[in-house]
């Protein structure tokens, strides 16, 4: 006789990223961790402002100004709310990769924290980065993320 019992695998503990932005093209490094936080994994970023925008410097400065003239017709307090640390615009970019209005995009944007700079409590920690997502180009082919966040407001340093 043929046993009909379905054996069920066993759970997998989900694991921390920690993630060092410096060098690292937005865009891909966002992605990268938005499917670490869809498959359930913790993950920090450190360096926020270390973050590459790939680009002329003139039509990428243009376009993010662009972006803060978009707001509600009828009153500012009703949004779009316009993050203007690196930071903030980090996990901007990863909440639009992931499916944030259902309960596994909620969750997963739980499960990231982002940082300017390196905190204290994680100086002694090895910290990894993604080899699609670091620049290949000269540096004078992209814009920091730090130099952007200035521009439109905000008052950290631009190393």
């Amino acid at each position: 006789m043929v046993s009909n019992t379905v054996q069920l695998a066993k759970p997998v503990q989900p694991s921390v990223h920690y993630i060092d932005a410096s060098g690292q093209i937005a865009g891909r490094l966002c992605s990268n961790i938005a499917k670490l936080l869809l498959n359930g994994d913790r993950v920090i970023v450190v360096n926020a402002e270390k973050t590459l925008i790939s680009g002329q410097r003139g039509s990428v400065m243009k376009s993010w100004l662009e972006y803060l003239k978009i707001a509600s017709v009828v009153h500012p307090k009703h949004g779009p709310f316009h993050s203007r640390t690196p930071d903030g615009i980090i996990t901007r970019m990863v909440r639009g990769m992931v499916p944030r209005r259902k309960a596994k995009g909620e969750a997963a944007m739980k499960k990231l924290r982002v940082y300017v700079g390196v905190p204290e409590n994680y100086t002694k920690l090895k910290f990894e980065g993604f080899e699609n997502a670091a620049a290949t180009k000269p540096p004078a082919y992209y814009v920091r993320l730090s130099e952007i966040a200035n521009r439109i407001g905000w008052k950290g340093e631009d190393k």
